[in-house]
């Protein structure tokens, strides 16, 4: 049955449909990058409130800045802006939601003044953000935005038909400034520490370029939370669509799949209000860096850590790489020895537990989460994922061949070829580039670790760890990974 308004009340029992009229809730919530962690994630909170009778004036208005937006535009639109949420995990009875709580997306191409009046709109309070790790034109090695980028450059010239995130943001609060409207909080939902700062700075950096005192407004006046968001949200997948039509008789051109597991801890830095999203399981803090820091270091930088070397060996999704022991001994050492001691206490959190958990998710067979997906944007994690781990280890002057081998195992990775000689393609918007660093065989350490906005200048200039990635390089192409893990793990 097709995914529509009309046909919510003759869906199957066992999905959960809103119990609320999606024609009465207001949009007071403007998201900027709507995939799939947005829809499994934030959109699945606000759902929460909405369906307590709670929040509908927080409904949320999505928003696409790039062109291959279009589609997911156009799959909602034709859905009355409805999709389902379909958990995935290896126990039983996981839940099945159509969810209501985005009812709209503008597209920046089709109008980027109507984009600006809907973030001017008075009755937008939130800006919210998916825009990916590298999103934030920060330079990760100086720290500093990148002002040089074509787009930024662009929107300086042409404030009027902006193209970057932060064109359409100063265009918007310079609005909001002259009509005297409040500002918006802006809010990061994406996957990097310090999110709200990281936010702050490169729109601060982008509005002083564009005019002083708009920029000295926003500081006052717009409030930048940080936040640590957790939910395993991989690709939708043809064979997703189907076994969704398969089991529960629901035709979706664009279902969310995701794990059961669901975290979001928010700072409470809200200038214009918020919805009461504690009351569905949001945690708020004064301060999310311990869990942040965490999260981090031993979700993404383990997911890191399994990745490229499952997908050297052959494995396509995390769960086949878990299910080999040698992965699954690496990544709990991994975490245990490397990680575990750089972490300060979490309120709240027993570590070993929340490793444990992890483990548990890593290995969950039915969401299938695809390696690709991991892989991806490699160039961008590692400076957020890994390196500041590798940092504290070298200044702690602790062990570092499990670290080394990591960032050995990207490098062989870039090559495009497999243990079983397959070849693939590398998901990486510097992709050229990074496997332009592995041409030469003689020269991958210096080109690798040289490259300082990925790696900065404490690792290319420890000896230690220099040693260590070349062994670890030279054991996965000559001995492979199987062996290589052996060795490392002492077998």
């Amino acid at each position: 049955m097709k995914l529509n308004r009309k046909n919510l009340s003759a869906l199957a029992p066992e999905i959960d449909v809103p119990a609320y009229d999606p024609a009465d809730v207001r949009q007071g919530i403007a998201h900027i990058g709507v995939g799939g962690f947005h829809r499994a994630h934030q959109a699945i909170y606000t759902e929460a409130l909405l369906n307590r009778g709670e929040a509908r004036e927080w409904g949320i208005c999505g928003v696409g800045l790039r062109r291959e937006d279009r589609a997911m535009q156009q799959a909602l639109a034709e859905q009355d802006h409805l999709y389902t949420m379909f958990v995935l995990g290896d126990e039983p009875g996981l839940e099945v939601r159509v969810v209501g709580a985005i009812n709209g997306m503008l597209l920046a191409e089709d109008s980027p003044a109507a984009l600006i009046d809907k973030l001017a709109d008075p009755a937008i309070r939130i800006v919210s953000l998916t825009i990916t790790e590298g999103g934030y034109c920060i330079d990760d090695s100086t720290g500093e935005f990148m002002a040089h980028l074509p787009d930024i450059q662009h929107d300086l010239a042409h404030p009027e038909a902006p193209r970057s995130v932060f064109g359409f943001l100063c265009a918007a609060l310079a609005k909001r400034r002259a009509a005297g409207t409040p500002a918006f909080t802006l809010m990061s939902c994406d996957n990097l520490p310090h999110n709200g700062a990281v936010t702050r700075k490169a729109l601060l950096a982008f509005a002083h370029l564009a005019d002083h005192e708009l920029a000295g407004w926003i500081d006052s006046h717009v409030s930048f939370p940080n936040a640590m968001v957790d939910r395993i949200t991989p690709m939708t997948s043809d064979a997703h669509r189907a076994q969704l039509a398969e089991r529960h008789c629901v035709a979706d051109a664009w279902p969310v799949v995701c794990e059961p597991f669901l975290q979001w801890v928010l700072e409470d830095k809200f200038v214009n209000g918020r919805p009461a999203w504690e009351k569905v399981g949001v945690q708020f803090t004064d301060d999310v860096t311990p869990y942040e820091e965490m999260k981090i270091k031993l979700l993404n930088g383990s997911h890191l850590a399994l990745t490229y070397l499952g997908f050297l060996k052959g494995y396509r999704y995390v769960h086949e790489t878990m299910n080999d022991p040698l992965f699954r001994r690496y990544v709990r050492t991994f975490m245990d020895l490397d990680v575990t001691p750089q972490l300060a206490p979490v309120p709240g959190i027993d570590l070993d537990d929340y490793k444990d958990t992890l483990i548990e998710r890593f290995s969950n067979q039915a969401i299938a989460d695809q390696l690709e997906r991991v892989c991806s944007d490699g160039s961008s994690k590692f400076p957020k994922f890994i390196v500041p781990t590798i940092n504290r280890l070298i200044e702690d002057g602790r062990p570092l061949e499990r670290a080394a081998l990591v960032v050995a195992a990207w490098a062989l990775y870039l090559k495009g070829v497999d243990e079983t000689g397959t070849t693939y393609r590398i998901p990486d918007p510097r992709a050229e580039f990074c496997q332009a660093l592995v041409a030469d065989d003689d020269r991958v350490r210096e080109r690798v670790l040289g490259v300082e906005v990925i790696f900065g200048t404490a690792i290319p200039q420890s000896a230690a760890f220099v040693t260590a990635f070349e062994l670890c390089y030279d054991s996965l192409r000559k001995l492979g990974v199987t062996r290589t893990l052996q060795t490392l793990l002492g077998d």
